[in-house]
């Protein structure tokens, strides 16, 4: 018998070295002030300025995109996913005024396929120019027999700052509050196991029909990156008091806004005092599933909340038209008896 190599038994390191010198080239373009050295040390380096925060507090997330990755699969597109998994980790921190300084990613394939990992990593690095942060490190791990060909997990971690005063708990939240829902650009990257089941198990569609309803393919509205909305909330600090903010992800209005409640208040949300994208309604008639489900399961076309003083909220509202995203008055806060539900859709 021949003398065996790795790459017989299925990781080629020569392809993961090739790689990596473009994850270098897309690194390059996301790098800020802080970043020190270059991909492809053993650890990613930040120097921390200081100067400016009194009581500074570092903030970190780590997510995933979810099933969404097989609609990524199927469609053999996958320069969007990267994107979702920023905006997931970023969101995250920005609801607790936390700004990212860097992120990093985990991509784990049964066999490297360069020019897929190339597409994927390519998304996540206009992920972290849109929430300007860095890139500044990362694995892909090559595991023969764990996953399909061209099929691939992936995970990522960001690390933010805030200071220690200004972060944002929702503890400031009280009685008459208005809250403002920011649109989202279509399921982002929740609920997608339903959609899934209803898509392909009831309707039978194929991943390149197009969708009457929805103007386009299958493909186009199901892999729409989740908007990254960490620039908006920061350009929203520097001009208003913000009481609470959510982020509307797996669990929706119901399960998300609660997170940031004060036991006395309730969330009264008013139905359809904002635009719902036609993709809900496509997958609640198809799969004939009820309201309650819906509001529990996916985003219903409001991706970030946002509680400001009452006073406060067409101003914000117009703030927030202006860096390009679509805010609705969607509700107040209002007293809570005991025992009340906390978040009510009226």
């Amino acid at each position: 018998m021949s003398s065996l190599t790795y790459a017989d038994a299925g990781v080629d390191i020569d392809k993961a070295n090739a790689l990596v010198d473009n994850i270098k080239k897309i690194a390059k373009q996301t790098r800020r002030q802080g970043v020190m050295g270059d991909i492809g040390g053993f650890g990613g380096l930040f120097s921390l300025n200081l100067s400016d925060l009194k009581n500074p507090v570092l903030v970190s997330s780590t997510d995933g995109v979810g099933t969404k990755l097989k609609i990524a699969f199927m469609a053999g597109r996958h320069d969007t996913v990267g994107i979702d998994l920023v905006a997931m980790c970023v969101n995250d921190i920005a609801v607790q005024g936390a700004k990212p300084l860097f992120f990093l990613d985990y991509m784990a394939v049964g066999k490297l396929n360069t020019e897929i990992a190339t597409q994927v990593i390519t998304g996540i690095g206009e992920g972290c120019k849109q929430a300007k942060c860095a890139l500044i490190g990362g694995e892909t791990a090559e595991m023969p027999g764990f996953y399909k060909d061209n099929e691939y997990d992936l995970a990522g971690f960001t690390v933010g700052i805030v200071e220690s005063d200004a972060i944002i708990d929702g503890s400031n939240i009280h009685v008459g509050d208005a809250i403002i829902g920011i649109a989202s650009s279509g399921l982002h990257s929740n609920g997608f196991s339903l959609v899934r089941k209803i898509c392909f198990d009831v309707l039978k569609l194929k991943i390149d029909d197009h969708i009457d309803d929805l103007g386009k393919t299958l493909a186009e509205e199901l892999l729409t990156p989740t908007i990254i909305y960490s620039e908006t909330v920061h350009s929203l600090l520097k001009l208003f008091p913000i009481h609470g903010i959510a982020h509307i992800t797996g669990g929706g209005l119901a399960e998300n806004v609660v997170r940031v409640l004060p036991q006395a208040c309730v969330a009264t949300i008013r139905k359809g005092s904002w635009d719902v994208p036609p993709v809900f309604s496509f997958l609640q008639k198809a799969g004939k599933v009820e309201d309650r489900e819906m509001t529990r399961t996916f985003n219903n076309g409001i991706g970030l909340v946002v509680v400001v003083p009452a006073k406060k909220a067409d101003d914000a509202m117009a703030s927030i038209r202006a860096v390009g995203e679509k805010p609705f008055l969607i509700g107040e806060i209002t007293p809570r008896k005991a025992d009340e539900p906390q978040v009510q859709l009226v």
